[in-house]
């Protein structure tokens, strides 16, 4: 069985708690198309693109989709990744999205999440259409070529295939509880 999800497959039930202190479930969430996204507050590949996210964010609102950010970090790697910082980097910056915690792991382990940032996106059904990156090149979105998340957004909303289905997420690792700050499940490590 592969670490990510694949094309097809269904997004996996979660609850958990948001910077807003409200508890989410995955069918709270009632949008045609759903981008789940999972990030952090520290990784300079989510801090260098977030701008860009924010935009595709806006510009996809009018057609019925919804962003949830999810920070799977352990805040004992990386103190930035705790759940108060989050609260924080919220208020500070008033993201256009909802941003969950899953301080358990379960839900990064589920979706075989890879690297801050990694998307996807799931039709009406639930079911996984993109997997991947958001744009060519988080570390600095001034030499961005390609925002992959945004074509295959623009293609799935005009009612067409997706091209370019599986990309590659850049990003850091997700910091898992207990390991070194690059360690990868071993599953995981043939695919990026």
């Amino acid at each position: 069985m592969p670490f990510t999800l694949e094309i097809g497959q269904k997004a996996v039930p979660f609850e958990l708690l948001a910077t807003d202190n409200r508890t989410y479930s995955l069918d709270d969430f009632r949008s045609n198309i759903l981008v789940i996204f999972f990030t952090c507050n520290h990784c300079p590949y989510v801090t260098g693109s977030d701008e860009e996210t924010r935009k595709t964010v806006d510009r996809f609102k009018e057609k019925n989709v919804q962003f949830i950010g999810i920070n799977s970090n352990s805040k004992n790697t990386y103190e930035e990744d705790s759940f108060e910082n989050m609260i924080i980097r919220m208020k500070e910056q008033n993201f256009p999205w909802h941003y969950l915690h899953d301080p358990e792991q379960i839900t990064a382990l589920n979706y075989g999440a890879l690297k801050t940032p990694h998307f996807f996106i799931f039709n009406h059904e639930r079911n996984l259409v993109y997997t991947g990156r958001g744009v060519d090149s988080p570390l600095d979105s001034s030499k961005i070529k390609v925002n992959n998340l945004e074509l295959a957004l623009d293609e799935f909303t005009s009612n067409d295939l997706i091209s370019i289905p599986i990309t590659n997420p850049i990003g850091c690792s997700i910091k898992w509880e207990g390991r070194d700050s690059r360690w990868m499940p071993p599953e995981a490590c043939d695919l990026i």
